[in-house]
Protein backbone atom coordinates (compact mmCIF):
# COMPACT_ATOMS: atom_id res chain seq x y z
CA UNK A 1 0.00 0.00 0.00
CA UNK A 2 1.14 3.39 -0.93
CA UNK A 3 1.96 5.88 1.87
CA UNK A 4 -0.20 9.17 0.81
CA UNK A 5 2.62 12.47 1.12
CA UNK A 6 0.96 15.84 2.31
CA UNK A 7 2.91 18.62 0.64
CA UNK A 8 2.00 21.87 1.86
CA UNK A 9 0.30 24.27 -1.25
CA UNK A 10 -0.76 21.50 -2.88
CA UNK A 11 -4.38 21.61 -3.37
CA UNK A 12 -6.11 23.96 -5.24
CA UNK A 13 -8.21 26.51 -3.13
CA UNK A 14 -7.92 25.02 0.37
CA UNK A 15 -10.58 25.63 2.25
CA UNK A 16 -11.88 25.04 5.84
CA UNK A 17 -15.17 23.60 4.78
CA UNK A 18 -13.85 20.22 5.27
CA UNK A 19 -13.39 21.04 8.85
CA UNK A 20 -16.11 22.57 9.38
CA UNK A 21 -18.58 19.88 7.92
CA UNK A 22 -16.24 17.84 10.04
CA UNK A 23 -17.42 19.09 13.13
CA UNK A 24 -20.81 20.72 12.51
CA UNK A 25 -22.88 18.00 14.71
CA UNK A 26 -20.52 18.59 17.53
CA UNK A 27 -19.81 22.64 17.22
CA UNK A 28 -23.56 22.81 17.49
CA UNK A 29 -23.72 21.49 20.88
CA UNK A 30 -20.58 23.49 21.80
CA UNK A 31 -22.29 27.18 20.70
CA UNK A 32 -25.04 25.64 23.27
CA UNK A 33 -22.31 25.77 25.68
CA UNK A 34 -21.18 28.88 25.23
CA UNK A 35 -24.81 30.63 24.94
CA UNK A 36 -25.80 28.84 28.05
CA UNK A 37 -22.52 29.82 30.12
CA UNK A 38 -22.38 33.33 29.00
CA UNK A 39 -25.32 34.19 30.63
CA UNK A 40 -25.25 36.00 33.77
CA UNK A 41 -28.10 38.42 35.63
CA UNK A 42 -25.68 41.17 34.72
CA UNK A 43 -27.33 42.37 31.55
CA UNK A 44 -24.23 43.83 30.33
CA UNK A 45 -22.38 40.73 30.51
CA UNK A 46 -24.70 38.57 27.75
CA UNK A 47 -24.83 41.54 25.94
CA UNK A 48 -21.01 42.63 25.54
CA UNK A 49 -19.73 38.78 25.20
CA UNK A 50 -22.58 38.28 22.72
CA UNK A 51 -20.96 41.31 20.55
CA UNK A 52 -17.41 39.23 20.35
CA UNK A 53 -18.82 35.42 20.16
CA UNK A 54 -21.47 36.64 17.12
CA UNK A 55 -18.78 38.74 15.36
CA UNK A 56 -18.10 36.05 12.81
CA UNK A 57 -14.97 34.63 13.82
CA UNK A 58 -14.45 30.92 12.56
CA UNK A 59 -14.15 29.41 16.14
CA UNK A 60 -10.72 27.72 14.65
CA UNK A 61 -9.58 26.86 18.21
CA UNK A 62 -12.89 24.84 19.64
CA UNK A 63 -12.76 22.95 16.18
CA UNK A 64 -9.52 22.08 16.75
CA UNK A 65 -10.66 20.19 19.71
CA UNK A 66 -13.15 18.75 18.12
CA UNK A 67 -11.04 17.62 14.95
CA UNK A 68 -8.60 16.26 17.03
CA UNK A 69 -11.58 14.19 19.28
CA UNK A 70 -12.55 12.24 15.88
CA UNK A 71 -9.03 11.95 14.52
CA UNK A 72 -8.47 9.39 18.02
CA UNK A 73 -12.01 8.02 17.26
CA UNK A 74 -13.51 9.49 20.94
CA UNK A 75 -17.15 8.93 20.73
CA UNK A 76 -18.22 11.19 23.98
CA UNK A 77 -18.80 14.09 24.95
CA UNK A 78 -16.27 15.61 27.23
CA UNK A 79 -15.30 17.57 24.22
CA UNK A 80 -17.88 20.04 23.78
CA UNK A 81 -17.48 21.74 27.30
CA UNK A 82 -13.56 21.43 27.13
CA UNK A 83 -14.36 23.21 23.58
CA UNK A 84 -16.72 25.80 25.04
CA UNK A 85 -13.69 26.86 27.79
CA UNK A 86 -11.23 26.90 24.83
CA UNK A 87 -13.24 29.82 22.98
CA UNK A 88 -13.95 31.47 26.26
CA UNK A 89 -10.66 31.52 26.88
CA UNK A 90 -10.01 32.89 23.34
CA UNK A 91 -12.83 35.46 23.53
CA UNK A 92 -11.33 36.90 26.92
CA UNK A 93 -7.97 37.74 25.40
CA UNK A 94 -9.14 39.43 22.70
CA UNK A 95 -11.73 41.79 24.79
CA UNK A 96 -8.06 42.68 26.90
CA UNK A 97 -6.13 42.73 23.62
CA UNK A 98 -8.50 45.36 22.11
CA UNK A 99 -8.36 47.36 25.02
CA UNK A 100 -4.47 47.62 25.34
CA UNK A 101 -3.95 47.78 21.65
CA UNK A 102 -7.25 50.66 21.59
CA UNK A 103 -8.63 49.18 18.86
CA UNK A 104 -11.85 50.12 17.39
CA UNK A 105 -12.71 47.38 14.69
CA UNK A 106 -12.60 43.46 14.72
CA UNK A 107 -13.65 41.34 12.03
CA UNK A 108 -14.98 44.38 10.79
CA UNK A 109 -16.80 45.57 13.30
CA UNK A 110 -16.86 47.87 16.34
CA UNK A 111 -14.58 46.25 18.92
CA UNK A 112 -16.46 45.55 22.24
CA UNK A 113 -14.34 48.89 23.95
CA UNK A 114 -14.94 51.09 21.55
CA UNK A 115 -18.57 50.87 22.67
CA UNK A 116 -19.01 50.06 26.17
CA UNK A 117 -15.47 51.26 26.69
CA UNK A 118 -12.20 49.55 28.30
CA UNK A 119 -13.36 49.02 31.93
CA UNK A 120 -16.42 46.86 31.10
CA UNK A 121 -14.46 44.90 28.54
CA UNK A 122 -11.40 43.87 30.74
CA UNK A 123 -14.02 42.99 33.19
CA UNK A 124 -16.84 40.68 31.02
CA UNK A 125 -13.03 39.02 29.76
CA UNK A 126 -12.13 38.37 33.36
CA UNK A 127 -15.83 36.88 33.68
CA UNK A 128 -15.48 34.85 30.42
CA UNK A 129 -11.91 33.20 31.83
CA UNK A 130 -14.34 32.23 35.14
CA UNK A 131 -16.22 30.37 33.35
CA UNK A 132 -13.26 28.69 31.55
CA UNK A 133 -11.93 27.47 34.33
CA UNK A 134 -15.92 26.21 35.94
CA UNK A 135 -16.01 24.38 32.59
CA UNK A 136 -12.73 22.64 33.10
CA UNK A 137 -13.12 21.93 36.36
CA UNK A 138 -16.69 20.15 35.72
CA UNK A 139 -14.70 17.83 33.40
CA UNK A 140 -12.75 16.61 36.54
CA UNK A 141 -9.34 15.96 35.38
CA UNK A 142 -6.40 17.70 36.50
CA UNK A 143 -4.53 17.11 33.53
CA UNK A 144 -7.09 19.24 31.50
CA UNK A 145 -6.81 21.60 34.15
CA UNK A 146 -3.26 21.66 34.22
CA UNK A 147 -2.90 21.65 30.46
CA UNK A 148 -5.81 24.86 29.63
CA UNK A 149 -4.18 26.44 32.65
CA UNK A 150 -0.89 26.25 31.95
CA UNK A 151 -1.52 27.61 28.72
CA UNK A 152 -3.99 30.49 29.92
CA UNK A 153 -0.87 31.72 31.92
CA UNK A 154 1.78 31.22 28.69
CA UNK A 155 -0.63 33.48 26.96
CA UNK A 156 -0.53 36.38 29.33
CA UNK A 157 3.17 35.95 29.43
CA UNK A 158 3.09 36.32 25.64
CA UNK A 159 0.96 39.20 26.21
CA UNK A 160 3.09 41.44 28.39
CA UNK A 161 6.56 40.40 26.44
CA UNK A 162 4.77 42.00 23.41
CA UNK A 163 3.75 45.21 25.21
CA UNK A 164 7.35 45.72 26.62
CA UNK A 165 8.71 44.84 22.84
CA UNK A 166 6.32 47.74 21.15
CA UNK A 167 8.07 50.41 19.69
CA UNK A 168 11.70 48.44 20.15
CA UNK A 169 13.03 48.31 17.11
CA UNK A 170 16.21 46.02 18.03
CA UNK A 171 13.56 43.24 18.52
CA UNK A 172 15.41 39.67 17.65
CA UNK A 173 13.29 37.24 15.11
CA UNK A 174 13.97 35.29 17.83
CA UNK A 175 12.05 36.87 20.75
CA UNK A 176 8.96 37.93 18.23
CA UNK A 177 8.92 34.17 17.33
CA UNK A 178 8.41 34.09 21.40
CA UNK A 179 6.09 35.94 21.45
CA UNK A 180 3.91 34.71 19.11
CA UNK A 181 4.27 30.95 20.20
CA UNK A 182 3.17 32.02 23.54
CA UNK A 183 0.87 34.47 22.52
CA UNK A 184 -0.72 32.55 19.88
CA UNK A 185 0.36 29.09 19.67
CA UNK A 186 -0.12 27.76 23.03
CA UNK A 187 -4.19 27.54 22.82
CA UNK A 188 -3.81 26.02 19.33
CA UNK A 189 -1.27 23.42 20.94
CA UNK A 190 -3.69 23.07 24.10
CA UNK A 191 -7.15 22.55 22.21
CA UNK A 192 -5.81 19.85 20.30
CA UNK A 193 -3.67 18.36 22.60
CA UNK A 194 -6.71 17.91 25.59
CA UNK A 195 -8.42 15.83 23.37
CA UNK A 196 -5.75 12.90 23.62
CA UNK A 197 -6.26 13.18 27.00
CA UNK A 198 -10.21 13.19 27.23
CA UNK A 199 -9.82 10.18 24.68
CA UNK A 200 -7.33 8.79 26.97
CA UNK A 201 -4.33 8.27 24.65
CA UNK A 202 -0.75 8.06 25.05
CA UNK A 203 1.53 11.08 25.60
CA UNK A 204 3.08 9.76 21.87
CA UNK A 205 -0.40 11.13 20.86
CA UNK A 206 -0.78 14.09 23.14
CA UNK A 207 2.90 15.55 22.20
CA UNK A 208 1.64 15.16 18.27
CA UNK A 209 -1.43 16.93 18.78
CA UNK A 210 0.20 19.63 20.56
CA UNK A 211 3.31 20.06 18.37
CA UNK A 212 0.22 20.28 14.90
CA UNK A 213 -1.22 23.05 16.93
CA UNK A 214 1.81 24.53 17.69
CA UNK A 215 3.08 24.61 14.62
CA UNK A 216 -0.35 25.46 12.74
CA UNK A 217 -0.64 28.72 15.85
CA UNK A 218 2.64 30.17 14.41
CA UNK A 219 1.79 29.75 10.97
CA UNK A 220 -1.45 31.38 11.03
CA UNK A 221 0.23 34.35 13.44
CA UNK A 222 2.85 34.38 10.44
CA UNK A 223 0.34 34.94 7.89
CA UNK A 224 -1.78 37.69 9.88
CA UNK A 225 1.26 39.90 10.47
CA UNK A 226 2.39 39.26 6.74
CA UNK A 227 -0.96 40.59 5.23
CA UNK A 228 -1.33 42.81 7.82
CA UNK A 229 0.80 45.03 4.87
CA UNK A 230 -0.99 43.41 2.03
CA UNK A 231 -4.05 43.50 2.81
CA UNK A 232 -7.08 45.39 3.89
CA UNK A 233 -10.02 45.38 6.72
CA UNK A 234 -12.57 43.22 4.87
CA UNK A 235 -9.30 40.34 4.77
CA UNK A 236 -7.94 41.46 7.65
CA UNK A 237 -10.85 41.58 10.13
CA UNK A 238 -9.31 44.84 11.42
CA UNK A 239 -7.70 48.24 9.88
CA UNK A 240 -5.19 47.55 7.19
CA UNK A 241 -1.67 49.03 9.62
CA UNK A 242 -3.07 48.43 12.66
CA UNK A 243 0.07 46.79 13.31
CA UNK A 244 2.49 49.39 12.22
CA UNK A 245 0.15 52.64 13.65
CA UNK A 246 0.60 50.70 17.16
CA UNK A 247 4.48 50.31 16.51
CA UNK A 248 4.01 46.37 16.79
CA UNK A 249 7.72 44.43 15.77
CA UNK A 250 6.34 42.03 13.84
CA UNK A 251 8.90 39.82 11.52
CA UNK A 252 8.10 41.86 7.87
CA UNK A 253 9.09 44.88 9.96
CA UNK A 254 11.89 43.14 11.28
CA UNK A 255 12.83 41.60 8.08
CA UNK A 256 12.94 45.17 6.60
CA UNK A 257 14.88 46.96 9.30
CA UNK A 258 17.76 45.02 8.96
CA UNK A 259 17.74 44.78 5.20
CA UNK A 260 17.78 48.27 4.93
CA UNK A 261 19.66 51.06 3.77
CA UNK A 262 20.26 53.82 6.20
CA UNK A 263 17.74 55.93 5.63
CA UNK A 264 15.10 52.99 5.18
CA UNK A 265 16.64 52.06 8.63
CA UNK A 266 15.83 55.73 9.69
CA UNK A 267 12.09 55.74 8.61
CA UNK A 268 12.06 52.37 10.24
CA UNK A 269 12.92 54.03 13.55
CA UNK A 270 10.36 56.67 13.01
CA UNK A 271 7.52 54.51 12.09
CA UNK A 272 8.12 52.53 15.65
CA UNK A 273 8.69 55.15 17.92
CA UNK A 274 5.51 56.48 16.58
CA UNK A 275 6.47 59.58 14.84
CA UNK A 276 5.32 58.29 11.50
CA UNK A 277 1.59 57.37 11.57
CA UNK A 278 -0.06 58.98 8.46
CA UNK A 279 -1.39 56.93 5.61
CA UNK A 280 1.54 57.64 3.49
CA UNK A 281 3.96 56.73 6.06
CA UNK A 282 2.18 53.30 5.74
CA UNK A 283 2.41 53.53 2.15
CA UNK A 284 5.93 53.58 2.43
CA UNK A 285 6.06 50.62 4.96
CA UNK A 286 4.07 48.83 2.89
CA UNK A 287 6.76 49.39 0.03
CA UNK A 288 9.52 48.67 2.04
CA UNK A 289 8.74 45.15 3.48
CA UNK A 290 7.60 44.45 -0.21
CA UNK A 291 10.85 45.66 -1.84
CA UNK A 292 12.93 43.84 0.06
CA UNK A 293 10.84 40.39 -0.01
CA UNK A 294 9.77 40.77 3.73
CA UNK A 295 6.77 39.58 3.33
CA UNK A 296 7.60 36.76 0.91
CA UNK A 297 9.76 35.30 3.64
CA UNK A 298 8.00 35.82 6.10
CA UNK A 299 5.38 33.69 4.41
CA UNK A 300 8.30 31.18 3.51
CA UNK A 301 8.33 30.77 7.77
CA UNK A 302 4.69 30.39 7.00
CA UNK A 303 4.42 27.25 5.39
CA UNK A 304 7.55 26.26 7.16
CA UNK A 305 6.38 25.85 10.38
CA UNK A 306 2.27 24.60 8.63
CA UNK A 307 4.49 21.81 7.10
CA UNK A 308 5.95 20.94 10.74
CA UNK A 309 2.18 20.66 11.43
CA UNK A 310 1.35 18.63 8.91
CA UNK A 311 4.45 16.34 9.48
CA UNK A 312 3.41 15.98 13.15
CA UNK A 313 -0.40 14.11 11.95
CA UNK A 314 1.37 11.62 10.27
CA UNK A 315 1.64 8.77 12.69
CA UNK A 316 -2.21 9.18 12.92
CA UNK A 317 -4.63 7.24 10.70
CA UNK A 318 -5.83 8.30 7.65
CA UNK A 319 -9.39 9.40 6.65
CA UNK A 320 -11.71 12.43 6.43
CA UNK A 321 -10.47 13.94 10.14
CA UNK A 322 -7.44 14.15 9.07
CA UNK A 323 -7.79 15.41 5.79
CA UNK A 324 -9.41 18.14 6.72
CA UNK A 325 -6.70 18.84 9.68
CA UNK A 326 -4.53 19.02 6.85
CA UNK A 327 -6.72 20.90 4.66
CA UNK A 328 -7.05 23.56 7.78
CA UNK A 329 -3.01 24.22 7.85
CA UNK A 330 -3.12 25.05 3.78
CA UNK A 331 -5.80 27.58 4.74
CA UNK A 332 -4.29 29.34 7.50
CA UNK A 333 -1.15 29.22 4.88
CA UNK A 334 -3.10 29.98 1.58
CA UNK A 335 -5.01 33.30 3.75
CA UNK A 336 -2.80 36.01 2.08
CA UNK A 337 -2.86 34.69 -1.40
Amino acid sequence: MTATIHRLGTRPEPSLDPMLALVAHDMNLVNAVILDRMQSDIPLIPELAGHLIAGGGKRMRPMLTLASSQLLGYSGARHHRLAAAVEFIHTATLLHDDVVDNSDLRRGRRTANNIWGNPASVLVGDFLFSRSFELMVEDGSLKVLKILSGASAIIAEGEVNQLTAARRIDLSEERYLEIIGAKTAALFAAACRIAAVVAERGDADELALDAYGRNLGIAFQLVDDAIDYVSNAETMGKDAGDDFREGKMTLPVILAYARGNEAERAFWKGAVSGRRTRDEDFAEAIRLVQSSRAVDDTLARARHYGQRAVDALGGFVSGAAKDAMVEAVEFAVARAY
